[in-house]
């Protein structure tokens, strides 16, 4: 394969903690100030605090806009917040991500992006700085130093993994794509340049040649059932007010299910919307509330939205998806 330019631009020597940070990386630094609007905003900060009747939300419990995202709360535990964007958009609009390759001044530059269905093939790319020159130093969050959400884009095969980062700064990971057809790559993460955080959500296309047979969305459902394992949430997402959505889970017999910690919190909750893949992940509050893991949000507007639970019981993940639909 003839290597262009641009690849050879992305693939350049890499830059960590002490290089000078770029001026496009500074111009996309969140202050804790601004992360803590985007925490009590879940999805979207403009349509609760403008005009237009929005209606005040109900408060979050203590210790959920106190922290930056990925910082410890109390106990060593992490407080709830949203990963959504990068920079200020991220707090005054619709909070969803993972529509770009670049921004804040960081690229994700993928080493190949076609896959044949259905075989296990390696995932490589690198985060590159303004010049290409690859990010190597990263601050973890929810003990990760990057998080990678794949999904096609009608939706199914999701999967939640994290890549090994080499000293070059190239990440890989291998990724089997079932079916044939468009995928998106999300990746999620926290830079360090010149000693300054970058939060960033960057996304890429994969492609898996062959013919598409979309699957028709599921109905929208309030529980799932995985393994033997019944989800259930209960709240109801609204685009005016951040909203508690609470998920429990019982087991194969029907009692509640010990959920343990997993990356640092009782649950993970990753959406995708109908349309055009805009991703968030929202982590909970510190601890379960009467026995289920608590969420703050509210949709960035009205549409179909598939919900991904994470929950870990006897050391196993598993994935609950539910369809929700906002009016």
């Amino acid at each position: 394969m003839t290597t262009t330019g641009r690849e050879v631009a992305e693939w350049a020597a890499p830059v960590g903690e002490g290089a000078p940070a770029p001026a496009a990386g500074r111009s996309g630094f969140v202050s804790g100030a601004a992360v803590g609007l985007a925490l009590l905003a879940g999805f979207g900060l403009g349509r609760v605090t403008g005009t237009g009747g929005a209606q005040p939300a109900p408060a979050p419990s203590a210790g959920y806009v106190q922290y930056m995202a990925g910082s410890p709360a109390p106990g060593g535990a992490t407080a709830a917040h949203v990963h959504a964007g990068s920079g200020a958009a991220a707090v005054t609009g619709p909070a969803v991500g993972g529509f770009a390759r670049t921004a804040s001044g960081l690229t994700l530059a993928p080493r190949a992006t076609t896959f044949a269905a259905g075989r296990r093939q390696a995932f490589a790319f690198r985060i590159t700085a303004a010049g290409g020159a690859p990010v190597t130093t990263y601050t973890p969050v929810h003990d990760k130093l990057l998080h990678l959400a794949v999904i096609r884009r009608d939706l199914t095969g999701y999967r939640h993994v994290h890549p090994v980062m080499a000293p070059d700064g190239t990440w890989s990971i291998d990724l089997t794509l079932a079916g044939p057809g468009s995928y998106r790559a999300v990746a999620d993460f926290t830079a360090i340049l010149g000693g300054q955080q970058i939060a960033a959500v960057l996304g890429t296309d994969l492609t898996v040649p062959g013919a598409y047979r979309p699957v028709a969305l599921p109905a929208p459902a309030t529980t799932a059932t995985v393994d033997g394992f019944t989800a259930r949430f209960t709240g109801t997402p609204r685009t005016d007010t951040t909203q508690p959505l609470l998920m429990s889970v019982t087991g194969p017999d029907g009692k509640p299910a010990a959920l343990e910690p997993y990356l640092g919190a009782y649950g993970h909750l990753v959406v995708f919307r109908e349309g055009d893949l805009g991703y968030v992940h929202v982590h909970p509050e510190p601890q379960p509330v009467a026995g289920a893991v608590k969420f703050w949000l509210a949709a960035p507007g009205p549409g179909r939205y598939r919900m991904f639970f994470d929950f870990q019981v006897a050391g196993r993940v598993r994935t609950a998806a539910f369809t929700a639909a906002v009016a």
